[in-house]
C-alpha cells in the first residue's frame, strides 16, 4: 500500500496557507489613520462640545456648561440669519454657474482640437493657485482706479465696495476659481461614455442635441450628483478667498456663515458661539445634501 505523499504546507514547518491577519493590516493603517485622527476628527469632536460651552477669550476665564442656550440664541440672531442667507445665496449661484460653465468647457475640450493637450493643462492653472493669490489678483481686475475691469468698460465702479455689485462681483471669483476641478471631472466622465451609444443614436438620425440629451446627460448622471454636491459642500464653506476679496463687506453684504463664525470667535471672542455656528452650518448642509440626494435617487429610479 502506497503512502500517502506530504502536505507541502504542514503546520508544524511553520508554512500557513492563511493570508496575514487583519490586525497586521491595520497597523499598517496606523500611521495614516493618526494624522487624521488628531488634525480633522479630533478638532471636529472638540469644536462640536465647544458649541455646548460660553467659552470666551481671554485669561483667567471660566467655561461652563450651557446646554442648547448657545442654539436658541442663534435661532434669535438678526446677523446670523442674514449671513445664512447670503451663504445659501453663493452657495447655490457658485455650485450652479460652475458647473454649467464646466460642462460647456469639458466638452469643449472632449473634441478633437488642436494643441488639446496644451489647453487642458491651461484649464487646470487656477485650481493649482492658492486662494489667497487668487483674491489678490482679482481685487486689482475690480480695481476702481488701475483695475484690467475698469479700463475694458471705460468706467469707474469700485465694483468690491458697491452694496448692490459686492456679491455678484465675489460670485464670479468663485466661479472661475472652482471651474477647473469640476471640468476635470467632468471631462473623466465624457471620456467614459462610450462611443457605441452615440454610433447607435447616429444611426436613428439624431442631431447633437439629441445626443447630448439622450445620451451625454443620463451617462453623467452620477458623475454630476457627485460634483455637484462636493461643490456645494465646498463653497457654503470658503473662506480665506472672499475674505481676501472683501472681508464681508461692504456692509456685511458679502459676509458668509463662516467669516461670521471668524468674526464671533476671532474678533469678539465668543468662541462657543461661534462653534455652535459651525454646528449648524453642518447641520443645514447634511439636510440639504441629504434631501438632493434623495431626490437624485428617486429620478433616477
Amino acid at each position: 500500500m502506497t503512502a500517502l505523499a506530504e502536505r507541502p504546507y504542514g503546520r508544524a514547518g511553520g508554512g500557513s496557507r492563511r493570508g496575514p491577519r487583519s490586525g497586521s493590516g491595520f497597523a499598517l493603517l496606523l500611521p495614516a489613520l493618526v494624522p487624521v485622527l488628531v488634525f480633522s476628527v479630533g478638532p471636529l469632536v472638540y469644536g462640536i462640545l465647544l458649541a455646548f460651552t460660553d467659552a470666551r477669550s481671554g485669561r483667567n476665564t471660566e467655561t461652563s456648561f450651557v446646554g442648547l442656550e448657545n442654539f436658541a440664541e442663534l435661532l434669535s440672531d438678526g446677523d446670523f440669519w442674514e449671513s445664512f442667507r447670503i451663504g445659501m445665496i453663493w452657495g447655490l449661484s457658485v455650485t450652479v454657474l460652475q458647473f454649467l460653465a464646466s460642462l460647456g468647457l469639458a466638452l469643449l475640450l472632449n473634441q478633437d482640437l488642436r494643441l488639446r493637450g496644451v489647453a487642458r493643462v491651461l484649464a487646470v492653472v487656477p485650481w493649482a493657485m492658492p486662494p489667497v493669490v487668487v483674491g489678490l489678483m482679482w481685487r486689482l481686475v475690480y480695481h476702481p482706479d488701475a483695475g484690467l475691469l475698469n479700463g475694458l468698460f471705460g468706467s469707474d465702479v469700485d465694483w468690491l465696495h458697491d452694496f448692490s455689485l459686492a456679491l455678484p462681483a465675489v460670485i464670479v471669483v468663485g466661479v472661475w476659481t472652482g471651474m477647473p476641478q469640476t471640468t476635470v471631472v467632468l471631462l473623466a466622465g465624457l471620456q467614459n461614455v462610450p462611443r457605441e451609444l452615440y454610433e447607435a443614436v447616429s444611426v436613428d438620425g439624431a442631431g447633437p442635441w439629441r445626443r447630448f440629451w439622450n445620451v451625454t446627460l443620463p451617462q453623467l448622471r452620477p458623475v454630476i450628483v457627485a460634483i455637484t454636491s462636493l461643490d456645494f459642500v465646498w463653497n457654503i464653506n470658503q473662506f480665506s478667498l472672499v475674505y481676501v476679496l472683501t472681508q464681508g463687506g461692504p456692509g456685511g453684504r458679502t459676509r458668509l456663515p463662516m467669516l461670521f463664525a471668524y468674526e464671533e470667535a476671532f474678533r469678539y471672542g465668543f468662541f462657543g458661539y461661534a462653534a455652535t455656528l459651525g454646528v449648524a452650518i453642518t447641520i443645514v448642509v447634511l439636510v440639504v445634501l441629504g434631501l438632493y440626494l434623495w431626490r437624485q435617487a428617486r429620478e433616477g429610479d
